[in-house]
């Protein structure tokens, strides 16, 4: 059986660092992700990690400062949405659109990388992992071009993304790579259970609100995501 902490995002130790950087990875990424990164280079691109493994706590103080208005919380086109404007659970559905809850999160297995190209950007010049970035006509367009192409013909040494599409639950994410490998076997151990009990900690906000839609999220926003075949 896999450890249900190292599910929840609690065993930092089982993680590495990749490439000299302070983002941690799973052990098994190492190979493959240097593949995919030379892959990368010798068609121009700079393939960079911006986000690996996340821990509980982590997710738990980008869930909360959501939760209260305090870090920006987007809609489907990037724009700011604002608090006082939903009841508490629309609230909640609206952050699970773009950041999972503490516990439930894919990142928490190290498995799951968010990617850009920096040779796309000019010196000093920022980004902020936004759908019109990865479109064709976007900053990372032409990176993402040859992703799906790698992604499509099975020559990405394993990574696909999870949220490729729209299913009406995560948002689109291209930047999102996940090594199925690893990741489809800790998918299938993260059971409803496992979802629900997660959802009582103490320190989550908005739990009462979580809590009563707990059997609905999960099968919205933790089970509907794209295949990997």
């Amino acid at each position: 059986m896999i450890d249900r902490d190292f599910l929840l995002g609690k065993k930092a130790e089982a993680m590495i660092p990749w490439a000299g950087s302070t983002h941690l990875i799973h052990p098994e990424l190492q190979s493959p992700l240097r593949k995919l990164t030379e892959a990368a280079a010798a068609e121009g691109f700079q393939l960079k990690l911006v986000s690996g493994f996340r821990s509980y706590e982590k997710q738990l103080s980008i869930w909360n400062q959501k939760a209260q208005g305090l870090r920006a919380v987007l809609d489907d086109e990037g724009e700011p949405l604002y608090l006082e404007d939903y009841s508490s659970a629309e609230w909640v559905t609206k952050i699970l659109r773009w950041s999972a809850l503490p516990g439930a999160s894919r990142h928490h297995w190290g498995t799951d990388i968010d990617v850009i190209d920096q040779a796309a950007l000019a010196a000093g010049e920022t980004f902020d992992l936004l759908a019109s970035e990865c479109a064709p006509e976007g900053v990372f367009g032409d990176f993402h071009l040859w992703l799906d192409e790698k992604i499509k013909h099975g020559e990405s040494f394993g990574f696909y993304r999870p949220y490729a599409e729209d299913l009406g639950g995560v948002a689109p994410e291209k930047w999102h790579l996940s090594y199925a490998p690893l990741s489809n076997d800790f998918f299938q151990h993260y059971d409803q259970e496992l979802f629900i009990e997660n959802c009582k900690s103490a320190h989550l906000l908005l739990g009462k609100e979580v809590l009563e839609q707990a059997a609905q999220l999960y099968q919205r926003f933790f089970l509907r995501i794209n295949s990997s075949t």
